[in-house]
């Protein structure tokens, strides 16, 4: 295994040189220097924990679910007073991979919150092996769906990211507004914050959550504040004329159903 390129092997652990928290009902239930990042699938590591870096919360549970690389885990009730959180932590005690037999894994979405040193961190760890560029272009992109142009910009900022598709962010001048409907979706991303969304209507028919912004983004992603990306995956998109084949989304194996 490359330090350099963990993701070439899934089940890859190394120790992370970040201190991680992880907040429940006021609690800090883990808290540690030594904290592992495992790679349980091509694309993000996510965080396990020295039991002696996790508060006397854990109460065992019978659930039980395979890991097609770790194998069967063994599930924990995290209890902080009255409030429970069924099943949101667990580990893999006869895992091939010897170095996590003793850790264990909190799920992301049952926590309140989590904390990279003394920044708060949503959705999954951020990858040491990725990064995130956001370029000014004068490149023109045209947006259609449907078979109607809804944006068409030469002053749109490229978002790369690592394994993730280019993504195109649009000034509002450039973007058909009066076909923007409002959606009370949002979503968080550990790079770039929280997202909100719009869907499009043409001709009668829907799009829901189909173009996203920004308002505030994180450092990293600032340059796209208030900008508009439309879903690469479900439009069609124009880069000097060349039209660009919309990406297939990732599957990822092995990733605890959500509840």
């Amino acid at each position: 295994m490359s330090a350099a390129d963990p993701s070439a092997a899934p089940g890859y652990v190394e120790t992370s040189p970040k201190r991680v928290r992880v907040v429940f009902s006021d609690l800090t239930v883990a808290d540690s220097r030594r904290v592992r990042l495992v790679w349980e699938n091509p694309n993000w590591g996510e965080y396990y924990f020295p039991r002696g870096d996790i508060a006397d919360v854990l109460i065992a549970s019978d659930r039980t679910w395979t890991h097609p690389l770790l194998g069967a885990a063994s599930f924990f009730t995290v209890r902080v007073g009255d409030r429970v959180a069924p099943d949101a932590a667990w580990g893999f005690p006869r895992a091939p991979v010897e170095e996590i037999r003793d850790l264990i894994r909190f799920d992301w979405a049952a926590m309140d919150h989590w904390y990279e040193e003394l920044e708060e961190v949503f959705v999954d760890p951020r990858n040491p092996y990725a990064r995130i560029d956001v370029l000014e272009s004068d490149r023109r992109v045209q947006v259609e769906i449907d078979g109607v142009e809804v944006a068409d910009s030469r002053r749109s900022k490229f978002l790369f990211e690592t394994r993730v598709p280019t993504r195109y962010y649009l000034p509002h001048d450039d973007v058909r507004m009066d076909l923007l409907t409002p959606s009370a979706k949002t979503s968080r991303c550990p790079y770039k914050g929280i997202a909100i969304y719009h869907g499009v209507r043409i001709d009668g028919v829907d799009h829901p959550d189909i173009v996203w912004t920004y308002l505030s983004p994180l450092p990293e992603a600032v340059k796209v504040a208030s900008h508009l990306c439309f879903y690469n995956e479900k439009v069609d998109i124009r880069i000097d004329g060349v039209r660009r084949p919309r990406p297939v989304p990732p599957v990822i194996e092995g990733r605890l159903p959500r509840r």
